[in-house]
């Protein structure tokens, strides 16, 4: 199992959690769109995406168990597929499409414990690397690259 963006190079990876954060984005992105179909589809979206990361800072911190978790996001996935269904009408039709035809990945934290719905976390293990490739522009060589891939490692193994 691996969570993810939407990219479409993991889709051949198995089982997949989308990002919810990602989401949040794109639902943003159809709040600013210009058509006046895509703007109210946003502002349906929006509510039950509050709602899910709501429920999940509740399991998350203990306030309820998954088993209740799971009871209590049931009408709210079923309310985001039924928006994405509408959504096949509108400008945005292939967005709407992608994510209904690939809804269980939207919900894979439901069904699978320790699967968050986000990939924040992997993203944060990522951040140093990036920080430091933005900073030095890179290396210059293969060895170069293995030098800085294996003192990365080092840096975070250390960390934990």
């Amino acid at each position: 199992m691996m969570g993810c963006d939407w990219a479409k190079m993991y889709w051949c990876c198995g089982k997949l959690q989308w990002c919810r954060a990602h989401w949040k984005r794109d639902i943003q992105s159809l709040l600013d769109h210009s058509d006046h179909q895509v703007k109210p589809l946003g502002y349906d979206l929006l509510k039950p995406v509050k709602d899910l990361f709501c429920q999940w800072a509740r399991c998350r911190d203990g306030t309820i168990s998954r088993p209740r978790l799971k009871q209590i996001l049931s009408p709210i996935r079923d309310w985001v597929n039924a928006l994405l269904l509408r959504g096949h009408e509108t400008a945005v039709s292939g967005m709407c499409r992608e994510l209904y035809n690939h809804r269980d990945w939207l919900w894979t934290f439901l069904e699978t414990d320790g699967v968050e719905p986000t990939n924040n976390a992997a993203k944060r293990s990522l951040r140093h690397a990036v920080i430091w490739r933005k900073l030095s522009f890179g290396t210059q060589s293969e060895k170069g690259s293995r030098f800085v891939e294996t003192l990365l490692s080092v840096i975070e193994t250390c960390r934990e």
